[in-house]
């Protein structure tokens, strides 16, 4: 059937001349024999100004929640008149708009009544960007002549009820998936759906959470059996380091899963970390794009990447980390200890990232956030605690580090100036981090660039981009 899922970010629909790229870019998959399924985010900006609403409701401030609605919706009023030149197709968008925007200004009312904004309430405002935005994309595409169909993305995509970080069920969207979206394909039509919305089993709406936008468009094409996910965003692929901190980091041009997946949690900004998950269950190839530059060939993630001359493929930086330490000289061997001790992570639902231990004590770091306070307190109990914000974690990504002969030696002699807090290596094959100061982090990754990405792969990363920039 050639299925192709083609997930769109928030910069591919951020206006107008975006979406009309957009459905230029699905034309062309379609006229290149291609099935898509569509899966689309909220308008660029919108998702953190539906929350900005929401807050300010619940806060009492009816009027400034009110007022950043009226702004949003007349964005996408315009938005949506600047798309449409067919007058009926227009007028029926405009009110569909303003139906939406109706409602949503009901429940900005109601919480600025009860001022208490909840995890399900927060989940039904902010899932207004997508239900918009793949709505006014659906029209766009039809007036383009692409046979589009508008699908509610929460009769697909089902999961439990934890609202704001919903777990998919995996089971009900196996089914649910081709029983909606087959018989539209079959006709020849492309199913539209927004990203990042779903549903619990009582129908209540619920989200994936923040970039979850991926992570749908990967369990569709997950329960499809598509041929390839393609997730289309305003960068030309996965590169060696961020280019805002290298200005001569190299496009990856294909990488493995586990790669991708290692980076993503790390802190690369191109994917969603769950995104994956469900190609790699399948082998279903991911392609990253660029809907700006649609002469990129993006980068390529497949279950096996060929070999790489270069040590590593990327470098990813986690900042706004805490590093947590807990002494308790008489009880660190002693049995459940350690359980207990990751218990207490679990009850405050806090993932950790990287974990050092030695004869008497525990160190390890987790993301900075409001719990950490009320963690140590529960952490005292068991041991001595004391933490520090402002860490930065540095993950290098490549083949085989752990076999790789004097591979350390290298890493810290490019990073002698900078003072080294916690390191792991050997824990995993295809990945060497270590934790340092926030404001060193800039530092550290261009240092560590120069010295790992000097002499490049042609085979794995894009040197002709890097020969052009210099020549010009």
């Amino acid at each position: 059937m050639n299925l192709v899922v083609m997930k769109f970010g928030g910069t591919s629909v951020e206006d107008a001349t975006a979406i009309a790229r957009t459905a230029a870019i699905v034309s062309g998959r379609v006229a290149s024999g291609k099935n898509p399924v569509v899966v689309v985010s909220a308008m660029a900006k919108v998702t953190d100004q539906l929350l900005r609403a929401a807050a300010a409701a619940s806060q009492g401030d009816r009027s400034g929640a009110l007022a950043i609605s009226s702004r949003l919706r007349c964005r996408h009023r315009d938005a949506a008149s600047a798309l449409l030149k067919e007058r009926q197709s227009c007028a029926l968008l405009a009110a569909l708009i303003d139906e939406k925007f109706d409602a949503l200004d009901e429940v900005l009312r109601g919480l600025a009544a009860i001022r208490e904004l909840t995890p399900r309430i927060s989940d039904l405002v902010v899932s207004y960007g997508e239900r918009l935005s793949s709505r006014i994309l659906t029209a766009a595409f039809c007036e383009r002549g692409i046979g589009a169909e508008h699908v509610d993305a929460r009769e697909v995509i089902v999961t439990d009820s934890e609202f704001q970080k919903a777990a998919p069920l995996d089971n009900v969207i196996e089914k649910r998936a081709p029983e909606k979206l087959l018989p539209l394909v079959a006709q020849g039509k492309v199913p539209v759906m927004a990203g990042f919305i779903a549903s619990n089993e009582a129908g209540l709406t619920t989200t994936l959470g923040r970039g979850g936008s991926d992570y749908t468009g990967a369990l569709v094409g997950g329960a499809l059996n598509a041929e390839t996910i393609e997730i289309w965003t305003d960068v030309d692929g996965i590169m060696t380091a961020d280019p805002r901190v290298c200005p001569d980091a190299l496009r990856v041009k294909v990488i493995s899963f586990e790669e991708a997946a290692e980076l993503a949690y790390f802190g690369a900004k191109v994917l969603h970390p769950a995104t994956i998950l469900p190609a790699v269950k399948k082998n279903i190839p991911v392609q990253v794009l660029n809907s700006h530059n649609r002469a990129s060939e993006g980068t390529r993630i497949i279950p096996v990447a060929p070999h790489c001359k270069s040590p590593f493929k990327s470098i990813a930086v986690k900042k706004k980390l805490s590093i947590i330490d807990i002494v308790a000289s008489r009880m660190l061997m002693t049995h459940g200890y350690m359980s207990r001790m990751f218990a207490i992570f679990d009850k405050h639902k806090c993932p950790v990232d990287m974990v050092s231990t030695s004869e008497v004590s525990v160190s390890l770091t987790v993301d900075s956030n409001a719990s950490l306070p009320e963690i140590a307190a529960d952490l005292s109990k068991l041991a001595d605690v004391k933490y520090e914000g402002k860490k930065a974690l540095i993950c290098m990504v490549g083949e085989d580090i752990r076999g790789q002969s004097g591979i350390a030696a290298q890493v810290f002699a490019a990073v002698r100036h900078v003072n080294v807090r916690m390191i792991s290596q050997g824990a995993s094959e295809i990945n060497m981090s270590f934790m340092i100061e926030e404001d060193d982090a800039d530092e550290a990754v261009r240092s560590l660039h120069a010295a790992f990405f000097h002499d490049p792969d042609p085979a794995v990363f894009d040197v002709e981009a890097r020969k052009a920039a210099v020549s010009s």
